[in-house]
């Protein structure tokens, strides 16, 4: 009965999520705070005299489950293409930002008497924002579009990164710090992480889209909703064996999915399985809330939001001051992304199951994600009034010590630009550094993949020790692939430096220039050597098994040579190509600042059931009723720049709004109104009429034209039988005639209209 237990749990958590949810949602405040208060509610702490869900392990289930779809809709938020937009500036300010969180936590672990280990936690705790809380506030605040809404969006997309760094390094300071477990470095923890980030990574892109297309294409509707789900269960759980967590997995599948043609169908599909899973994850986390602890520890609790709140704003802003970016806009960026949530839960619940943080530290997320939460949208409506008060009172000094900052800035900018050695090299290095790591993954995960085999083929097939000398030769000529290329691209690293060295003296170039480059070449071939040796691995085989591995690899590879780095100049080529392609999207990413002009861009979806479906914005008249215009609308990824006025708006269009503050926020509320009068029509519900034209119908010798059935009634008529003769598909200029049997395509109430219409 275990099974429906689970059932019933689940039918719990779900309603009892649904419900409160919707109070939140209706009060003003995140449904992230209604999941949470949901279960602490229904969760076998809440001191009522029975729990509605008491069993700890299967609300630990429900957790997992959760997390890997919350942590997918988080990696489809972001791409390499959205990463390397961004631009090293913002990324590098949310790295400093990440560094002051920490040393403010050091500060506030000091106060509290906390452990080290307890003063890493907390400082991860509060270093990650809720950007599903943002997105709603910014939203909310109409400056998705704006410059400073845009750069926000830009941070949490690169704490996410951080977020899965730090979950993974984590996860290896726990057993150290909580279990005294032996266990590897950090640093090598995070070196096979970055291995198996770009294993996966190479692998997802290359492969993933071209799965995808071919199940689209030949498959129905189904086939790759059901192969995504089992590539996502099946990543997260291989990221959990190979020493990390199912959100790593989950995280990596999101973001290779972002980077795919198809990532507008999973996200449609994935949608349902994902609000779903995702609420389940905060009342799961919920339910793992003791409310006394939350009371008894009230000062703590309040120090630390005050922390998440006053510190995140703090270290933002000085964050994006060390980059350049204006004070104003800085201060302003800042308080937009104080709000912190579903990371913070994650990685105190990390720190619980490791054994490093007490319980209570439960407690301490749950009320520093809903004191951010709470006072995010006040903070972030005022955030322009407050940093314009700060500029206006920042010191003559600061102000000119800044501009001169900024103007050395721009200079170390240009220089770099100009460095032509740098722009040369900058892109074999990247490729040499993404070579290694594919292949430091596919070593430092070979041990567990041929333990895998070995569980499901015999030892001695076809031949004594044959899986082990087949799995080798094929794993080393994979591997001969990235690792000529990576001595490539050195050798004409190696190459470009010494000319560039003695560019200014040719003839000491002739002579010591093949000498430098042989050094160079030497160097670094005993760099990759020396480090790829540190993965290699040397036992579990007898001492004939690599001879003959290395015999069967030469011998492939001096009659493929060739063969083999054509085959992965193919692969590099797709790869770039495809990280190169432009992303879609509803806005540029950047937009100059424009509040001189008091305009804004608002965005909103069509409700399914909106009174405005169907309609062309000629109808609508959004221009001549409130002011505002239609700038964009996206429609299943495709987006349709200035529509024109015949374009019609249906269920789930993402419209752009051009206007002032006011205009824009009346625009949503016309197009996102839904009243219930007209029922909607689906495609079951259409059928085929004959409705007779009465003697006495004040409609004869109308045109259909002058009628419209289709615009005014959502009729089509198809033909008309006319004293035996049957005209089909009639123009706009054909007249109705006493006694015409019309024949009509609409629903019951459509044809029921136009049938009272031709009456009188």
């Amino acid at each position: 009965m275990h099974g429906i237990d689970f059932i019933q749990d689940l039918a719990v958590v779900m309603l009892i999520a649904g419900l409160v949810g919707w109070t939140c949602h209706r009060i003003g405040l995140s449904v992230i705070v209604g999941y949470l208060v949901a279960g602490m509610v229904i969760g076998p702490y809440n001191n009522l005299p029975m729990a509605l869900v008491s069993d700890v392990d299967r609300i630990d289930t429900l957790a997992q489950v959760g997390l890997v779809f919350l942590m997918f809709s988080i990696g489809m938020k972001l791409s390499v293409r959205k990463l390397r937009k961004l631009g090293v500036a913002l990324v590098l300010a949310t790295v400093i930002e990440a560094v002051v969180i920490y040393q403010l936590a050091r500060v506030v672990g000091g106060i509290m008497s906390l452990t080290s280990a307890e003063t890493v936690f907390l400082g991860a705790m509060i270093m990650i924002s809720s950007s599903a809380v943002i997105i709603k506030v910014l939203a909310q605040i109409g400056v998705t579009h704006e410059k400073p809404g845009q750069m926000a969006m830009g941070i949490f997309v690169v704490e996410d990164v951080i977020a899965v760094l730090l979950l993974t390094g984590l996860s290896s300071y726990a057993s150290l710090a909580g279990a005294h477990a032996q266990s590897a470095p950090l640093g090598h923890t995070l070196m096979l992480l970055s291995a198996f980030v770009v294993l996966v990574g190479i692998a997802g892109v290359l492969f993933l889209p071209w799965v995808l297309k071919k199940l689209s294409l030949t498959g129905g509707a189904e086939l790759p909703t059901l192969v995504q789900a089992g590539l996502l269960f099946i990543l997260a759980t291989a990221a959990q064996k190979a020493g990390f967590s199912l959100a790593l997995g989950a995280f990596l599948l999101g973001a290779i999915v972002a980077d795919t043609p198809q990532r507008t169908q999973i996200d449609r599909t994935f949608e349902g399985l994902r609000d779903v899973f995702s609420a389940v994850f905060f009342v799961a986390i919920g339910m793992l809330i003791d409310v006394k602890s939350v009371l008894y520890s009230w000062q703590f609790v309040l120090l630390v939001s005050v922390l998440a709140l006053v510190g995140r704003a703090l270290a933002c802003s000085v964050g994006l001051l060390i980059t350049g970016s204006p004070t104003r806009e800085a201060v302003r960026v800042g308080l937009l992304v104080v709000p912190v949530g579903e990371f913070t839960f994650i990685i105190a619940q990390l720190g619980i199951a490791g054994g490093v943080l007490p319980k209570s530290f439960q407690a301490v997320a749950v009320g520093a994600a809903l004191f951010t939460t709470f006072f995010a949208p006040l903070v972030a409506s005022r955030s322009l009034g407050i940093a314009t008060w700060l500029e206006d009172r920042e010191p003559r000094w600061l102000s000119a010590w800044l501009q001169s900052y900024r103007s050395w800035l721009e200079r170390l900018r240009a220089r770099s630009t100009r460095n032509m050695l740098w722009q040369m090299s900058r892109k074999r290095l990247i490729q040499i550094g993404v070579e290694l790591m594919l292949i430091t993954g596919l070593l430092a995960f070979s041990g567990p993949l041929l333990r895998m085999l070995l569980t499901v083929v015999p030892p001695d097939w076809p031949f004594p020790r044959g899986p082990q000398i087949i799995f080798w030769s094929t794993l080393f000529l994979v591997i001969l692939g990235p690792l000529v290329a990576a001595w490539r691209n050195l050798s004409a690293l190696a190459m470009l430096v010494a000319d560039v060295a003695f560019a200014k003296n040719r003839t000491k170039g002739q002579r010591f220039a093949p000498m430098l480059e042989l050094a160079l070449k030497v160097f670094g071939g005993l760099v990759i050597f020396l480090w790829l040796s540190a993965f290699l691995p040397v036992s579990g085989s007898t001492r004939w098994v690599p001879v003959v591995v290395v015999i069967v690899v030469g011998v492939v590879f001096a009659f493929f040579r060739r063969k083999l780095i054509y085959w992965h100049s193919v692969l590099e080529v797709e790869l770039q190509e495809r990280l190169d392609q432009a992303p879609g999207g509803t806005a540029p990413a950047w937009l100059m600042p424009h509040g001189d002009w008091k305009l804004t861009l608002a965005e909103c979806m069509i409700p399914d059931l909106a009174d405005v479906r169907g309609r062309s914005l000629g109808e609508l008249e959004l221009r001549a009723k409130i002011g505002c215009t239609v700038a964009g609308v996206e429609r299943q990824g495709v987006l349709v720049e200035n529509p024109p006025a015949t374009f019609a708006l249906y269920p789930r269009d993402r419209v752009l709004l051009l206007g002032d503050r006011a205009q824009a926020a009346a625009g949503k509320a016309f197009l996102t109104r839904v009243s219930g009068s007209t029922p909607p029509v689906s495609l079951d519900d259409v059928h085929m009429e004959v409705v007779t034209v009465p003697q006495d119908s004040q409609q004869v010798d109308r045109t259909l034209g002058e009628l419209a059935p289709a615009r005014r009634l959502g009729v089509q008529v198809a033909g008309i039988n006319r004293n035996g003769g049957r005209i089909l598909n009639p123009s706009g200029e054909e007249k109705i005639r006493p006694g015409d049997e019309v024949l009509v395509l609409g629903s019951p109430d459509q044809i029921a209209a136009f049938r009272a219409t031709l009456s009188g």
